[in-house]
């Protein structure tokens, strides 16, 4: 009874929170970027907070427990990624009054270009938001699990996640999510230290044994040299591979750009970029380490999905109300992700399709008005996704990951191909970015097409066994290589369009 009590107050807490912070708006500007004026610190832990969320919470222990620390490798290569994202493409978005990172494109390209990337942002993250709702709603799951039948428990989270998100979303604005993913972070940090200091208590011998277990295990190992791209944990598909995902996703994509943007100033969005980089290893290698705490706790016993172990450990341990803050501040850090996720994609669907298309102007209170239904709708579309999501053995967090590399190699390699090649004019940009999307699909499902259809084997067997930090990289050069030889075959401009 506590832990509702807890759940229920802290979630209660959180939507008049992200609603009373939404109460003083008047125009699309300062729905979608604050009115850039938000602090350095304040934006780099709401990037923190929107790049694990409930992911890293319940799926990154799930990492380690079936592996080892190898996920770390990735979380450098996001490093080196962010100081290409804070000294290339963030200068150019804040040269301008830009709400979206597309409208860039349309400077350099022309409309179609923007309309088209953002159809693509949009289609991606609709897909990717989808699996962090349904992620989430797995603590609440086991909740509820017993009061009803069992086919109907996910969906019954998944709903319970979508209508909070959505109420407040609504008034919210990114004002209000920059502010309550602060308050998400802390919380969800706060419970990976108190497992580790449970997991201590609950195992003979502590983390002395914890440790020597793990060493004996191999499950400390964090290098893996390895030069073949089947494995996703090798130094070179995390260094490289990481840093060309996190150009895409914190620089291409507009979820992460759109928080930026609300900084104050170009420097305090480079600080508040690099800094998170810096705080996701640290908050990665904490949840690596409850996943190994969990290995010699539960035995190396076998899951049906590595995403239940750490829910199953806090119910199973943690004593009531710590365990009913944990699964709301889950819930919670999800709605908060969620909630920027729906604003981006509104911000999308308003400035570069509605706008260009109504020729409306972006002050006008009729544009704010739309920006807030057309968040509605969103938040309607990725709670439905979720609640078609099906459930499997495969970390969600590998899901969400390779559900973003599908198509942001293509969104990088747009914003690359309008810096590299003068030549290069909208026809190009987008018929690299089509050719970069439809061959990472042949990527992407190469592994279950040639299981189907043995036949496909000589074709797609190249690429059945590559793995997602690759996919980035190998859709960027795609996109890129496309596009330049296509600017071959006209006339360069007259002077570099800017």
């Amino acid at each position: 009874m506590l832990d509702i009590i807890v759940i229920v107050v802290y979630l209660s807490g959180t939507v008049a929170l992200g609603t009373w912070l939404g109460r003083n708006q008047q125009n699309s500007r300062d729905y979608f970027v604050a009115n850039r004026s938000l602090p350095w610190w304040a934006v780099m832990f709401s990037i923190v907070a929107a790049e694990t969320s409930a992911l890293t919470f319940i799926s990154v222990p799930g990492l380690a427990f079936v592996g080892n620390f190898g996920f770390l490798q990735v979380c450098l290569g996001y490093i080196v990624g962010r100081f290409v994202v804070a000294y290339v493409l963030l200068p150019r978005y804040f040269q301008g009054e830009l709400v979206t990172a597309y409208a860039l494109l349309e400077t350099r390209f022309g409309l179609g270009a923007r309309r088209f990337t953002s159809i693509v942002f949009m289609a991606t993250r609709a897909m990717a938001d989808s699996v962090r709702v349904f992620a989430s709603a797995i603590p609440i799951a086991l909740i509820i699990g017993p009061s009803m039948p069992k086919q109907w428990v996910m969906p019954a989270a998944i709903l319970l996640l979508g209508v909070l998100t959505i109420v407040y979303t609504y008034r919210g604005g990114m004002r209000a999510v920059v502010w309550t993913e602060l308050l998400q972070a802390g919380v969800y940090a706060t419970g990976g230290i108190s497992a580790i200091v449970l997991l201590g208590q609950s195992v003979d011998g502590g983390w002395t044994t914890i440790l020597d277990s793990a060493r004996a295990a191999d499950k400390l190992r964090m290098f893996d040299f390895y030069l073949g791209l089947d494995r996703p944990h090798t130094i070179w598909a995390g260094v490289i591979g990481g840093a060309f995902l996190t150009m895409a996703s914190h620089g291409a994509d507009q979820t992460i750009v759109q928080r930026m943007l609300s900084a104050r100033s170009l420097k305090d969005a480079q600080r508040a970029i690099i800094g998170s980089g810096i705080a996701v290893l640290v908050l990665m290698t904490l949840f690596l380490t409850v996943g190994i705490g969990l290995w010699t706790y539960f035995n190396g016993a076998q899951f049906n999905s590595p995403d239940t172990i750490f829910p199953t450990f806090i119910f199973q341990r943690m004593p009531h109300g710590l365990v009913g803050l944990l699964v709301a501040s889950i819930l919670a850090a999800t709605m908060s992700t969620h909630s920027g996720a729906i604003n981006s994609l509104a911000a999308t669907t308003t400035h570069d399709i509605y706008l260009p298309l109504t020729g409306h102007g972006a002050d006008e209170s009729r544009t704010f008005r739309m920006g807030r239904w057309f968040a509605l709708g969103w938040g309607v579309v990725l709670t439905v996704g979720a609640l078609l999501f099906p459930e499997g053995r495969t970390p969600v967090v590998v899901i969400g990951l390779s559900i973003a590399s599908f198509t942001q190699g293509a969104l990088l390699g747009a914003f690359f191909l309008g810096m590299a090649n003068r030549r290069a004019n909208q026809r190009d940009v987008i018929l690299g970015m089509s050719v970069g999307i439809l061959t990472m699909a042949g990527v992407v499902f190469a592994k279950p097409l040639v299981a189907a259809y043995p036949s496909l084997a000589s074709l797609l067997g190249p690429f059945a066994n590559v793995a997602w930090p690759w996919y980035v990289l190998i859709g960027l050069t795609i996109t890129m290589t496309t596009g330049s030889l296509s600017s071959l075959t006209h006339a360069s401009p007259p002077s570099p369009t800017r």
